[in-house]
Formats: C-alpha cells, structure tokens, sequence
C-alpha cells in the first residue's frame, strides 16, 4: 500500500512579492477599444483585476482556507498525488472522489466539501454524508507531475490506484466536470466494481459509431458550430503545449488572462459580466495556484495526453459504462449535452437532470444544485 503523508501549502513570501511586482510591472499594451471581450479578455476588465491583485488580494487569507482542510500526498505510479480528504459524518459516509478540470483546481470546491461531507451542518440530513476525496489532477497544483502528457483514461487509472489501494476503498462515487467528467467516465469503465457509480455535469466522449437519429444529428452539427470560437486554446494546447508555455511561465498577467477569458465564457453569467457568477477572490486563488505551483505547464498537457488516447472518442469495443450515471445538464455548459439516445449508448444512465440554471463551472456557480443532484443520485446506489 503506498505511504500517504500529510501535506501544508506554505508558499515562500518571496514568491509572492515576485508575482506582485510582474503584476504591478507589467507592459499594458493597445487593444481594439470596442473589442469588449471577443478578442479575448476585455482588456479594461483585466487592468481592474490586476489593480485589485496588487492592492488587495490576501493570498495567505486564502492559502488559510485551503489548510483548513486535511491535505495528503501519496505516491501512486511514481507520482506523488495531492488530495483532500475530509471524513464524513455519521457511522457510514460515503466515499466520494471529486475531480476537477482545466482551468480549474481544488479551489473550485472549497465551499463544497463541507456541505458533502457534513450535511447536518447546512440543514439537511447526516445520512446523506460522503467521505470526500479532492486530488489535484497530476500536473496540476500540489500534485507531482507526470512523465509526460497524461490523458484522462491515464489518469483515471492514477485515481483508481488512489482510491482503492492507497485509500481502500472497495466501494466508491466518481463525480466530475470538464476533465473530471472524461476522468469519472473511464474509472466507472475502468474501476468497476470498486467505482460503483459515477455522477457527470458534462459529457466529455463521443460514441465511435457516431449520431444514429436526427435528433443525435443535429445535435453534432450544432456542436461544431458551438465550438467554433472556443477551439483556439483546444488546439495549442492539445499540439503544441510546451511553446505556449514560455510565454504563460514568465507571465502571471498572461496565465490570468488566459483563464479569465474561460471562466467569462463558459459561465451563465450576466452579459460578459464574469463576477456575476465568480468573485475576485475566487478567480485569483485558483490562478494563484497555477503560479505559485509553477504548473501551467504540465497542467495543459492534458490536451496532448487526450489526443493521444484517441481525442474524445470512447474506444471501448462497444462497450458502456455498465454502473449506474447520473448526468447533470447545466444549461450553459461549454460542451452542450449530446440527446440522452446517444448518451445511453456510453454509459448506463440511471438519472437525467435538466438544471434551470448554471454553466461549466457548477460546484462554484451553483453548488446547491448540483449538490441536492449528487445526494439524490447517492441515496439509490448507497
């Protein structure tokens, strides 16, 4: 069983008086003045934010919050993975593993957790506790970096590692958005039966046989047309990762930009509002822990590592996920839903859920939706 040890984040101070003095240096340049945010991140926007960075943001308010929680690291494969696990309440909590995305971290659940992991806190009922588990994507944050690029596949059998023989746990829920989606889809192909059930925001694979109806159909064709503008970052960093990342390594304005223009988009926000549906706060600490961690590189090899495992096809022989999914829909997801006929050809869908509201980011957008969906999918497969 591999050693699992306890980890505290404690960033020197030097590094964030070097990442404030490039914030406070750095060389604005020309945009279009009508340009608002379709040329990419609204250049008036980011000079606010950066003004803000400098002037008030309190990394170490933040790096507090993040060690409130039990934080560990375990060897796995060669790679030393960061997580969180927080116990959950009553006699017997859940087993839960959340994994997040890109451009996202950890950050994105630390209001979440909590509310899993101890329902009796926020109104609602012990029985419906998990035992949470949150690791850092390999490349990503506090966890070690890979070899090379990892796809999803890869790494959901890291995760399965972790959770069955450096945790134990013989019987466990994946739940996951934008990578976490493609990685809980392959531990409940791959992980079964110890995964026992996976709950999905997005559906990251594409059946090999393709759409088989004209629902299905018009679907795929509209999602070209979706993705049109949003295939830029997709292709750099799915090709050629490593030149982007002499630019963003020596830039912590150039790594703002480069996600703030996805946490805008992807968001249901108001108008091209982004702190309608994220705080300053929010957006800086999980940026923050792209630059203290030094790991916007590695973390966008995951593009390479994907294409390299097929891109989004799920190449399994014809095969499904056989253990119960739940598939949660915001409406203002990036990757717009498939129609549940073809869904149903991938994994075993057990619950469909049409969410009124929210976008790529649920556990910060709306986290009592996708909340009550998790626990509600969690009661019939405990």
């Amino acid at each position: 069983m591999p050693s699992i040890e306890p980890f505290t984040l404690a960033v020197p101070d030097e590094t964030l008086v070097q990442i404030r003095r490039r914030v406070a240096d750095y060389p604005w340049h020309e945009m279009p003045d009508d340009g608002g945010w379709a040329y990419g991140t609204n250049l008036d926007y980011l000079r606010e934010f950066c003004a803000y960075w400098v002037e008030e943001y309190d990394w170490r308010a933040h790096e507090a919050k993040i060690n409130g929680f039990n934080h560990f690291k375990a060897p796995v494969d060669g790679i030393d993975i960061h997580f969180i696990r927080e116990e959950g309440s009553g006699p017997a909590p859940m087993p839960l593993i959340l994994s997040h995305g890109w451009p996202g971290t950890v950050v994105e659940f630390l209001d979440f957790i909590g509310p899993l992991a101890h329902p009796e806190r926020f109104g609602g009922d012990e029985k419906d506790a998990f035992t949470v588990i949150a690791p850092s994507l390999p490349g990503f944050g506090f966890s070690g970096r890979p070899p090379r690029p990892y796809g999803p596949r890869k790494i959901a059998g890291l995760f399965g590692t972790l959770m069955k023989d450096a945790l134990g746990y013989d019987g466990y829920l994946a739940q996951g958005g934008d990578w976490g989606g493609g990685i809980s889809t392959w531990l409940g192909f791959d992980a079964a039966p110890a995964c026992k059930a996976i709950h999905l925001n997005i559906m990251m694979m594409r059946h090999q046989d393709g759409p088989q109806t004209p629902d299905e159909a018009a679907w795929a064709e509209r999602f070209v047309r979706e993705q049109e503008m949003e295939e830029g970052y997709r292709t750099i960093q799915g090709t050629k990762p490593q030149t982007l990342s002499y630019a963003m390594m020596d830039s912590p304005v150039g790594i703002a930009a480069w996600i703030l223009e996805k946490f805008n988009s992807w968001s249901d926000t108001v108008g091209d509002d982004v702190e309608s549906a994220h705080t300053k706060d929010v957006l800086l600490t999980n940026i923050m822990v792209y630059i203290v961690t030094r790991t916007f590189n590695t973390a966008s090899w995951i593009y390479y590592g994907r294409r390299e495992e097929g891109g989004r096809l799920f190449d399994t022989g014809g095969k499904r996920v056989e253990v119960p999914t739940a598939c949660a829909l915001f409406p203002k997801e990036l990757l717009s839903w498939p129609p549940r006929s073809y869904v149903e050809r991938m994994v075993n869908v057990q619950r469909w859920t049409e969410m009124p509201h929210g976008g790529h980011f649920a556990a910060l957008e709306v986290p009592d939706l996708l909340l009550e969906d998790i626990r509600a999918f969690a009661r019939t497969v405990r």
